[in-house]
Parts: structure tokens; C-alpha cells; sequence
């Protein structure tokens, strides 16, 4: 009987779990990013701006992207599983494009439409979807990251209103935001708002001089004074567990993302490995070569199903825990990041090259590293889980 075949690119065949529906909505997006925007990322990457956000918004809502985990208002209803794959192929391009995705259809779009008044997923989430109106959210301070609970936002009420004070930094999209969702601290704990960015008192300076996520816009939000009605307030957002659940589905998100970034690297660094010849032989030949290729294949493919088997979770009746998507986030984001590291050296100097896309998501992913959730944090997360002992109190 002969050997079935091997894919160098898939060796498990995980290809193959995909369903029809599943891989069609993987080589639309991948169409879609090889014809309009891989000609052009290395260059945007390069200038530190994204500067056809706007009409890319509206291409992502085209085919269905924005929000298409979410039922209704516009949104394709899709499973967990092609919402992952879907990142994966925007990773696979740029972590800007992924985070500019998971930013509003994950997090702002997601907190309407689980704990907004239906006249707010009305009046904002249609657009939303079709990439008319951007959307991101203020949960992250100057000197609040990874305690949340001790925001310094506040809001009070006057009357029958409410009035917003505070900052919030590293927030993806703020600057070309319609809308801002934004949690702060009241007298009855933490509470979100979905702020309209022209109201007054409301400004979204962007950062720059970024080393990392340069095709990406990143803006710090000042409040200063911003009067909203109570019609504002997400009527079912109550704690910060709101915000946190919203976390989670980004980093779902981020789990499957990465991989994508990892499966660039280890391609590219095998494709180079296989064309560049020294001592009169290609380098892929050479037992240490090989080596980092294995071990790179290795790592790609254990990530993937972690990614797998959280999307079967995600997509069960049981749903998730957010342990496992601690899981998932830490694992491969760790392991996505020595991959890149790995192909930057079996590239050798041209591994710093924007030539290449190894050197442009190794530096993206030491953001992905950090936000929605530090290493450190999501450790303590699994510690807690694991032992039922919470080490960071």
C-alpha cells in the first residue's frame, strides 16, 4: 500500500478538519488580502499609518468580517471557528489588520450587541458591520493595564445625565473612531457608555513614533467634561466583569491570529532556506537548519490546534471558560513569537529586511504579547485555575 501524501505546508492535515463553509470563508479572505493588501503593508508598515482604513473598513464589511460571530443587525452569524480562521488570514497579512477587526466587531461592536439597549444595537451596530462607522474601546489607562478594577475614569451623575472625566491610552482605532465604547468608575462600580466621538469634551489624540503595529492606528482618549444622556449607558453592562467577558472575545480572537503571523514566518523561512546556497548547497540542507524548520512546523501545528479545539469549545453549547482562553492566548502567542524570531535568524541579515514579512510581525507580536492580557497575568490566570489559589492579590 503506498504512504498517503505529505503537505511540507500542513503536515498534520488540519486543513482538512475545516468545513466547506469554513474554508470558503478562509480563500475569500485571502484572496481579498493577496490582491489589495499584501502589495502595499510592508510600505504602510514602513510610513507607521493605515491610510485606506476608511475604505478598508468598508471592504471588510463587504465580505462580511466586521462583527461576524454576531447574529443580527447586519452581522453574518458565523461560527467561532470561522471567525478564527477569518484572523488567522488577516494575521497572516498584518497583526494591525487582525487588531483593527478584533477591535470592532470583538470588542466594541460585541459590547453593544451583548449588553447594549436595542437602540443602540439599532443605531450602531448595522453600520458597524458594513464598516460605515468605526468603532474601539477605552478600557486601558496610562497607569491602569492589568487592573482594570482600579480605572481612575470616572462618571457622575448631574440630573439626568451623566458627565465623563479620564484617559485612556493604546486604544486601536481611536483617532478614525464614530464611537467610543468607554468604561468608567460611578458610585455603583464599574459601568460602559457608548460615547458618539464628535460629542464635546471627547478627543482621540493618535500615538505615534511606534516600533511596533505601525499599519495600525493607536490613539490615547481624553474625557474631559463629556456630557452624555443615560440613553448612553450600556443598560446590561454591570462590573467589570462586562468588560473583561469583551476581553475574552478578543482574545479568542488572538489565539487564532497568531498563528497566522507564525505560519508567514515559517513559510517564508522555509521557502529562503530552500533558495539560499552556502558552501555550495542550499541552507536547508544543513542539519541545524532543519532543526529550527522542525521545531518552528512543531510549534505552528500544536498552536493551531489549541486554536482548534478552542473554537469546538467556543462553538459548544457548554461554551468556553476563560481559563482555556488564557490557554490559548499565552501558548501561542509565546510560541508564534520564537517562530518569528527563529526565521528572522535562518534568514540571516535579510531577516531584517521589510523585503520580508518575518521582521514585521516578530516586532507586531510583542505587542500582541502585551495587550488584552500580559503573559504574566494570563500565568497567574492558569495559576489560579490550576491550583484554585490566587496568587496576585
Amino acid at each position: 500500500m503506498p504512504l498517503p501524501t505529505l503537505d511540507p505546508a500542513d503536515p498534520l492535515g488540519l486543513e482538512s478538519l475545516l468545513a466547506d463553509e469554513v474554508r470558503a470563508v478562509r480563500d475569500t479572505v485571502r484572496r481579498y488580502l493577496d490582491d489589495h493588501v499584501e502589495p502595499h503593508i510592508a510600505d504602510w508598515f514602513e510610513a507607521g499609518e493605515l491610510p485606506t482604513l476608511p475604505e478598508l473598513a468598508r471592504e471588510l464589511g463587504r465580505i462580511g468580517l466586521l462583527g461576524m460571530h454576531l447574529d443580527g443587525y447586519g452581522c453574518a452569524g458565523m461560527s467561532a471557528l470561522a471567525y478564527g480562521v477569518a484572523c488567522r488570514e488577516l494575521e497572516a497579512t498584518d497583526s494591525g489588520l487582525r487588531s483593527f477587526v478584533s477591535v470592532q466587531g470583538s470588542l466594541a461592536m460585541y459590547a453593544i450587541h451583548r449588553f447594549g439597549s436595542e437602540e443602540q444595537k439599532q443605531q450602531w451596530l448595522p453600520a458597524m458591520a458594513a464598516g460605515e462607522a468605526i468603532g474601539c474601546f477605552g478600557l486601558t489607562e496610562p497607569d491602569h493595564g492589568s487592573d482594570p478594577a482600579a480605572m481612575a475614569t470616572r462618571a457622575r451623575r448631574e440630573g439626568s445625565d451623566w458627565v465623563l472625566d479620564g484617559r485612556k491610552m493604546w486604544i486601536t482605532n481611536g483617532s478614525v473612531a464614530a464611537v467610543a465604547v468607554v468604561w468608567a468608575r460611578t458610585e455603583e462600580g464599574v459601568r460602559g457608555f457608548v460615547v458618539p466621538t464628535g460629542t464635546p469634551g471627547f478627543s482621540a489624540p493618535e500615538i505615534r513614533h511606534k516600533l511596533s503595529l505601525r499599519a495600525s492606528v493607536t490613539s490615547e482618549l481624553v474625557l474631559d467634561g463629556v456630557r452624555l444622556p443615560d440613553s448612553a449607558r450600556l443598560p446590561h453592562a454591570d462590573g467589570v466583569g462586562a468588560p473583561l467577558t469583551c476581553l475574552n472575545e478578543a482574545r479568542y480572537g488572538i489565539v487564532w491570529g497568531v498563528t497566522g503571523a507564525a505560519r508567514s514566518a515559517w513559510r517564508t523561512a522555509a521557502g529562503y532556506a530552500a533558495q539560499r546556497e552556502q558552501f555550495g548547497r542550499p541552507v536547508a540542507g544543513f542539519q541545524l537548519t532543519q532543526q529550527k524548520l522542525v521545531d518552528m512546523a512543531l510549534e505552528l501545528h500544536k498552536a493551531t490546534m489549541t486554536a482548534l479545539r478552542l473554537a469546538d469549545l467556543k462553538d459548544s453549547p457548554e461554551g468556553v471558560h476563560p481559563a482555556q482562553i488564557s490557554f490559548g492566548k499565552l501558548n501561542n502567542v509565546r510560541e508564534a513569537l520564537e517562530i518569528c524570531r527563529t526565521a528572522r535568524t535562518v534568514l540571516g541579515a535579510n531577516g531584517i529586511s521589510l523585503e520580508y514579512p518575518v521582521i514585521r510581525h516578530m516586532v507586531n507580536l510583542e505587542s500582541v504579547l502585551t495587550y488584552e492580557g500580559t503573559s504574566e497575568m494570563h500565568t497567574l490566570a492558569l495559576g489560579q485555575a490550576l491550583t484554585g489559589l490566587p496568587a496576585f492579590r
